[in-house]
């Protein structure tokens, strides 16, 4: 794999310092992370914003929806071609255009004077999050020499990430409170210079799919066939998994991706070689992320609104009431790397979802009057610490199995997997609340309702601690 990061000097790379190499490697590592955390924390950030800009911009409800779903179906849509593109053009120049069209509709977006350029500017959001997303990852592996060190780096990014999602509440709640809705995507332009700056200046150029042409038919065929399943998960909170609006979409999307693969198998330059799903590594990996993905990334969302629907916390208040579980998954992601060197990934992530789900397990006893230290804080911080632990082994699994060619797509895949399964798993968790409050809006059935939804979230990690033991590798080569 192509190193990512050079010194800049005519001296061989052998003869300028170790500490040197070390610091601007962990330069690198630090700028593909920042990258990383600002896209996953625009997932979640605007969520307590959401009834300051209904007030500002006159959105209806459904259009209020559309200011979290334009961004995810965009992001998960796009990430496969986001990842490709990295292997092609280059892995450096795929994460300046992508953090420069992100920081851009950031800007256009906190800037929105109507309802419909906010939401245009959240799709532009997305598609610039699919296109860097990938490239963060591929950077990050390709920086850091396989072994130990490499393990470490994929920690980090994996820490950072998840700090990303955890983080949402609490910047999108201090923002909103002291300055106003606008700054929750303006916040990102600063930032984003920074980091565009950062890129320009410690990131060397790396490819390994030059010569290489864009498979056209199949990234149009991929990538509507992944928006689309994601818009009709999307639609099932307003229509229903029954209806026409989200039958159509999903079967429609699961068409275009059988399409897709059909295509893949026959054409010259696939986009995806579905070779890369020889790998168990690589292929099982993929099925737990997406399956762990679709309880973690429902986690905030519950506590978040069991904060201030239930005990009646003002958005900050619930912000500064997750900060405990945002450490925690930090905590668990960089704890990951040493357990792997003894235990083995596989074991540490099995061992990572079961504390995950004995954490959804505790936070489904919740009551109307439950109290922060047994309501929020200790499942929190247990619910985190696990999905830390097994995020970081599964990355490491899925890019151990990969071919250098074909690093940027997996690092993509990878991501898709885990956002895929965010949305999808909010979809049913959030359908089977609603169920179980049967339209009763006071504190007593809204608490049963999240409470079913973390007893289902814990069913679906024991599941994807079982598919582990049964899927993932017990050794992978680095």
């Amino acid at each position: 794999m192509t190193a990512m990061v050079h010194a800049r000097s005519d001296a061989p790379e052998s003869l300028i310092p170790a500490p040197a190499r070390s610091a601007r490697t962990w330069l690198v590592v630090l700028t593909a992370c920042a990258g990383q955390f600002l896209v996953v924390l625009d997932v979640s950030v605007v969520n307590v914003a959401l009834p300051s800009m209904r007030a500002d911009l006159g959105l209806s409800t459904i259009g209020l929806q559309w200011v979290l779903n334009a961004y995810s179906i965009a992001f998960a849509g796009f990430m496969l071609l986001g990842g490709r593109a990295a292997d092609i053009f280059g892995r450096k120049r795929t994460f300046l255009v992508g953090l420069g069209l992100f920081t851009a509709a950031s800007l256009a977006g906190g800037l929105a004077q109507e309802g419909w350029q906010l939401l245009a500017a959240r799709a532009v959001q997305g598609l610039g999050a699919a296109v860097l997303a990938p490239a963060t990852l591929t950077i990050v592996t390709a920086a850091v020499p396989p072994g130990p060190a490499r393990t470490r780096a994929i920690g980090t990014w994996s820490a950072v990430g998840a700090a990303g999602g955890a983080a949402g509440g609490l910047v999108g709640g201090v923002l909103t409170d002291l300055l106003s809705w606008r700054w929750v995507l303006l916040i990102n332009v600063p930032v984003g210079a920074l980091v565009l700056l950062g890129a320009a200046v410690w990131l060397t150029e790396s490819r390994n799919g030059a010569g290489r042409r864009l498979d056209l038919p199949g990234a149009v065929l991929v990538t509507g066939g992944l928006a689309s399943v994601a818009y009709g998960i999307v639609q099932t909170e307003e229509s229903g998994w029954a209806a026409s609006a989200t039958l159509l979409p999903l079967l429609g999307g699961l068409a275009l991706l059988a399409l897709f693969v059909a295509v893949e198998a026959r054409t010259k330059a696939p986009l995806m070689p579905l070779k890369v799903f020889r790998s168990r590594a690589v292929s099982a990996a993929n099925v737990t992320m997406m399956v762990c993905g679709s309880a973690s990334f429902s986690m905030w969302f519950f506590m978040t609104v069991y904060a201030q629907n239930v005990l009646g916390y003002t958005p900050l208040e619930a912000g500064l009431a997750l900060i405990p579980s945002s450490v925690s998954v930090i905590v668990g992601s960089k704890l990951a790397p040493r357990f792997m060197a003894r235990a083995g990934a596989t074991n540490v992530a099995v061992i990572g979802a079961l504390i995950a789900a004995t954490g959804f397990g505790w936070q489904s006893t919740m009551t109307a009057d439950g109290s922060y230290l047994t309501s929020i804080l200790g499942p929190g911080i247990l619910m985190m610490t696990g999905v830390g632990l097994a995020a970081t082994p599964l990355a490491a699994l899925a890019t151990a199995g990969a071919e250098p060619a074909d690093a940027g797509l997996v690092s993509g895949l990878i991501n898709t997997s885990r956002t895929m399964g965010g949305a999808l798993g909010l979809a049913v968790l959030s359908t089977v609340a609603a169920a179980r409050t049967g339209g009763g809006t006071g504190p007593g059935e809204l608490a049963a309702g999240y409470a079913l939804a973390f007893r289902t979230g814990a069913g679906v990690l024991v599941t994807g601690a079982v598919l582990m033991l049964l899927l993932l590798p017990r050794r992978v080569e680095p």
